[in-house]
């Protein structure tokens, strides 16, 4: 980690350290729900380091984004920046070669969590190179960090790829990050130190050799790749929504508050079992949160609350707490098979009061949404949480048991009335019938999906949705795969 008098002597370290003067000892935020801010603002970080870059991804797409940001991470290493690229392998599969050239810079190290020796090329080949480690090889590191200098860092849910910066064509990902300066910053950097210097973290190039100057073929092909792409609509999108943006300024207005890094120990892949709650993120978040007072939001890529997480849930509603749950439909979602373990539990939750909206796979022509800034079919990727009028939970965690017993992941808790005010408009945005549909009952006991269609309410009986993605949803529920998803 950077000492100090490290990160005040570099110039990201000196913007966060005078923005922070006024607000002692507290953390400043920033939501980040536009996936072209997200893009832009990581470009901006690999522009302004000084000293040193360190991201943390689960995958790592091949794109327009990343070969953008992968030519920053070069650019700044040879500004004399070191560079920590740290990825899961099933992330880094087929991108040996890759992410070998970038590890060949001087500046530049890469390394694979919970790594195989064999299979690496291909996802089949690597699953297949899995089965005799299956009880690790299924338990994979989701973090999604971003620090620079360490005085700026970046949680959420957003990977390295186009279709979580609203750049792939025809579908993107609404998603949500959180940037943070201040204290918080400091124990997301320990965070990220721990799992970089765990044994599960090993060197790229004990896997994937490259010669010495390979990244320079690297960065040169990257440019041509950019250059040949320099007037496509994203780009171009982008050099007129920041043409009048306010030149040094990173990000608008900070809201200010006490922030929590909570993350889970980077040895929970290879622990035998089911761990216990108490040790892992999800027990660490439930025991800072307590029971709401008033109301509780979750929003989650995929919610497969399970038995206990559905008792939990109903305690809060019948107790008096409003709760609001936001997930992808199943229309929408790209995975059918964990909506499938979501679907028997809708009925139970909505018995107790509680509030369902699933997000449409498109919006309505023309809508304006700061969510899902092209108007394209889109999945929600976001995981957060809403408690009451003052805290914020934002990370890499979706409300599932994969995320609570098999994945590592990070995220940070927040306590900021504005910033809570902020992420409450993003919902209530994300509950109109334009983008979303209102799940409910009907007097036989069955459901109906409720929405706006080009400006006319509707009401649908049936669970939209493709053959395809029903067959997968009855996979999920036939085979019990609940506990896994």
């Amino acid at each position: 980690m950077l000492t100090p008098a490290e990160i005040e002597a570099t110039w990201l370290g000196q913007w966060a350290s005078l923005s922070a003067e006024a607000h002692d000892g507290q953390s400043g935020f920033a939501l980040l729900s536009s996936g072209q801010d997200a893009f832009t603002l990581r470009v901006l970080l690999s522009e302004q380091a000084d000293r040193r870059l360190d991201v943390q991804t689960y995958l790592m797409g091949d794109g327009l984004t990343t070969w953008a940001l992968l030519q920053r991470l070069l650019n700044a290493a040879e500004r004399g920046v070191q560079v920590r690229l740290m990825i899961d392998d099933i992330g880094a599969v087929g991108q040996g070669r890759r992410l070998a050239a970038l590890n060949s810079h001087p500046n530049i190290q890469v390394r694979v969590y919970n790594p195989t020796t064999i299979g690496r090329g291909h996802l089949t080949t690597r699953v297949l190179a899995s089965v005799p480690q299956a009880g690790r090889q299924h338990r994979r590191m989701h973090n999604k960090l971003w620090i620079t200098d360490g005085a700026v860092a970046i949680v959420g849910g957003r990977n390295l790829g186009d279709e979580y910066y609203s750049a792939s064509e025809p579908r993107n990902f609404t998603d949500l990050d959180l940037m943070m300066i201040g204290p918080v910053v400091e124990s997301l950097s320990r965070s990220f130190e721990l799992y970089w210097n765990h044994g599960l973290a090993q060197p790229v190039e004990r896997y994937h050799q490259a010669d010495a100057n390979a990244w320079e073929a690297l960065h040169a092909a990257l440019t041509e790749r950019l250059s040949e792409h320099a007037d496509s609509p994203y780009f171009s999108d982008l050099r007129e929504r920041y043409a009048d943006a306010e030149r040094g300024s990173l990000v608008g207005e900070l809201h200010w508050g006490e922030g929590v890094a909570l993350w889970d120990p980077p040895g929970k892949p290879a622990w035998p079992g089911r761990p216990p709650l108490a040790r892992t993120m999800a027990g660490e978040l439930l025991a800072r949160v307590g029971e709401p007072a008033r109301r509780l939001v979750v929003v989650s890529a995929y919610f497969v609350p399970g038995r206990n997480g559905t008792s939990l849930l109903r305690a809060l509603a019948e107790a008096g707490v409003e709760v609001e749950i936001i997930t992808n439909s199943l229309e929408a979602t790209d995975v059918p098979v964990a909506h499938g373990a979501y679907q028997p539990r809708r009925s139970a939750l909505l018995d107790s009061g509680i509030v369902l909206h699933e997000l449409r796979a498109e919006e309505d022509a023309g809508s304006e949404t700061a969510v899902s800034v092209r108007a394209s079919a889109s999945a929600l990727h976001i995981k957060a949480l809403g408690i009451d009028d003052d805290r914020v939970f934002v990370g890499s965690a979706n409300a599932d048991p994969r995320s609570v017993w098999w994945n590592t992941e990070v995220g940070v808790l927040a306590r900021s009335e504005s910033l809570a005010a902020e992420f409450q408009a993003l919902v209530e945005l994300g509950q109109s019938p334009a983008l979303s549909y209102r799940v409910g009952r009907l007097e036989d006991g069955g459901l109906y999906w409720e929405a706006n269609s080009l400006g006319e309410s509707v009401r649908l009986t049936r669970e939209p949705g493709s053959l395809f993605r029903h067959i997968g949803a009855r996979v999920g529920r036939l085979l019990w795969l609940e506990p896994w998803l």
